[in-house]
């Protein structure tokens, strides 16, 4: 038996629901249909008026929930496709994420965002949007890349009175399995060292943290270098001090993101690797993201798109070069 990151992610929310009687959790279609990637297949039967339809409209399903947050509840927002999210992306920025600031009241409430791209999913289906929701304060944003941290890290979003943007990558639903839950659990706002190395570091988070783990290993496959791979696990809070520690080790930086170039998580690492820790650096701190068009439809497109082993191990050998 194993589990994989979809089925953690469901098994999550199943435990907060029996756990805490302030959770609900509401979203298109995710009743009896279980949801558009079954994250709550089963949910409805065992808690019935708990897993809640919602119309088709992101702006009144977020809205609802800030009120029920404000008012004592715990609700999870299960989007459809991060996309989407930005049709109620004012209640989220102008309402949820600076209510506590304004009034000294917590929304405590969890947004599940369906993030990245698959093939064939096309430019409405695709969106990495950490970047865009970490941009506003008062609001945390997870990026769990391993099945241990879709289980612990939905959990402990629940728990968090400030609003929480939940990026699960779709490429990692069935893909990613683990034999069992909660053989290590960090808490949020620590970064984890995936795998150790001595000349170069990947800065990674999300899907990307497996494809940086590729590479390494082709890298040491070929030529005997040893990458440490970094996996954010949280885009904000930012745990640069477990970074600036990798680089220190190091002397080199590669940020990897599948979002896009311009002002992302990767841009934001680099920037604070430069400001907080130069003097660590031999060589200039690179980043890779994807490419700064649309995201194409066409699996092959989409996959020279984004970063991929290929692409992070032509950039580490440019790093490794000075």
């Amino acid at each position: 038996m194993s589990v994989t990151y979809i089925e953690a992610i469901r098994l999550a929310q199943e435990s907060l629901l029996r756990e805490d009687p302030r959770v609900f959790i509401y979203g298109q279609d995710i009743g009896t249909f279980g949801g558009a990637f079954k994250a709550t297949k089963g949910l409805k039967e065992e808690f019935p008026g708990r897993v809640l339809d919602a119309p088709i409209s992101e702006d009144a399903m977020i809205g609802l929930a800030v009120g029920a947050a404000i008012e004592g509840m715990r609700p999870i927002i299960e989007i459809q496709f991060a996309d989407f999210s930005l049709v109620g992306f004012n209640q989220v920025v102008n309402q949820a994420g600076s209510h506590f600031f304004r009034t000294g009241v917590p929304v405590p409430l969890t947004v599940r965002l369906p993030s990245g791209g698959t093939p064939g999913s096309g430019p409405f289906h695709s969106q990495c949007l950490e970047s865009l929701y970490a941009h506003y304060p008062g609001i945390v944003v997870l990026t769990p890349a391993t099945v241990d941290d879709a289980y612990s890290m939905l959990r402990e979003a629940v728990s968090i009175d400030d609003p929480v943007i939940y990026c699960e990558h779709k490429f990692l639903y069935r893909w990613l399995k683990a034999p069992v839950i909660g053989n290590e659990v960090l808490p949020v706002g620590k970064a984890r060292i995936t795998r150790p190395g001595k000349h170069a570091t990947v800065v990674a988070y999300s899907a990307m943290v497996h494809e940086a783990v590729r590479a390494a290993e082709r890298l040491h496959e070929d030529g005997g270098w040893d990458i440490e791979v970094v996996d954010l696990r949280s885009v904000k809070p930012l745990d640069i001090d477990t970074v600036l520690a990798s680089v220190a080790r190091t002397g080199r930086l590669l940020a990897v993101a599948e979002d896009f170039p311009w002002g992302g998580v990767a841009a934001e690492v680099v920037s604070r690797v430069v400001a907080d820790g130069f003097h660590l650096l031999d060589a200039p701190p690179m980043r890779l993201n994807a490419r700064d068009t649309p995201i194409p439809y066409h699996p092959r497109l989409w996959a020279a798109h984004r970063p991929t082993p290929e692409s992070i191990c032509d950039s580490l050998r440019k790093l490794l070069s000075f």
